[in-house]
C-alpha cells in the first residue's frame, strides 16, 4: 500500500511539474541542456520538505540521462549536467552540486558535497586566453552502489562500490572498492571488510 501511495505522489508531483518541465525544453533549444537544467534546478532546490522531494524527483525523471522513482535529492541541490544518473534508493543531501555523475543504487551523498565532471573541467593550457574561454573536457564520474560520501567533500574521480569517503576530502583519483578514504587529496585510511558471515 505504501508503495502504492508513493507512485501515485510521484504522478501528482509529475503534474505538478509539468510547467517547469515545459520551460526547460523551450530554453534547452536556446540554453542547451545543461544551461536549461541549471536554471531549473535552482529554482526547483528552493522547495523544502517532502513535497520538495517529490517535485524534484518528478522533473529530473525527465530531464536527467535517469533518475529512478526512488531517489531523494535534498533542497538546495544544483545539477549542471543533463547527462547525470541516479540509480534507485540513492540519496543526495542539501546545498550538493552534481555534474556529470552515475550515482550508482543505495549510494549516500553528504550535505555541500561537489561532484565535478572529472578533473579537467576547464582548460588551463593557453595563458593568453582566460580560463573560462578555453576548451572544456567533461568526464563521466562513477560512484559505485552503497558508497557514502561524506559532508563537503568534493570528489573529482569514481569511487568504487561500498567505499566511504570521508568529510571534507578531495577525491582527485580514483577510489577503489570497499575502502575509506579521507583528506586532502584523499588517501586510503582502512579497507572495509565484509561482516563475519556474510
Amino acid at each position: 500500500m505504501k508503495d502504492i501511495l508513493k507512485r501515485v505522489a510521484f504522478a501528482a508531483a509529475t503534474i505538478a511539474v509539468s510547467p517547469s518541465l515545459l520551460s526547460f525544453f523551450l530554453r534547452s533549444h536556446v540554453l542547451g541542456r545543461d544551461r536549461a537544467l541549471e536554471g531549473s534546478t535552482q529554482t526547483l532546490g528552493l522547495v523544502p520538505g517532502i513535497t520538495g522531494h517529490y517535485l524534484r524527483r518528478a522533473f529530473l525523471a525527465r530531464t536527467l540521462a535517469s533518475c529512478h522513482w526512488t531517489a531523494t535529492v535534498e533542497f538546495g541541490t544544483l545539477f549542471s549536467s543533463a547527462g547525470a544518473r541516479l540509480d534507485e534508493n540513492v540519496y543526495v543531501g542539501p546545498r550538493c552540486h552534481l555534474g556529470l555523475v552515475h550515482l550508482e543504487r543505495d549510494v549516500l551523498v553528504g550535505a555541500g558535497v561537489h561532484i565535478t565532471s572529472g578533473t579537467a573541467t576547464h582548460g588551463t593550457e593557453d595563458v593568453s586566453r582566460p580560463i573560462r574561454d578555453q576548451e572544456r573536457s567533461k568526464a563521466l564520474v562513477r560512484i559505485g552502489a552503497g558508497a557514502w560520501i561524506g559532508s563537503v567533500a568534493v570528489v573529482m574521480a569514481d569511487v568504487g562500490h561500498d567505499s566511504v569517503v570521508g568529510a571534507g576530502s578531495v577525491v582527485t583519483r580514483p577510489v577503489a572498492p570497499l575502502v575509506m578514504v579521507a583528506g586532502v587529496p584523499a588517501r586510503v585510511i582502512r579497507e572495509r571488510t565484509p561482516a563475519a558471515g556474510a
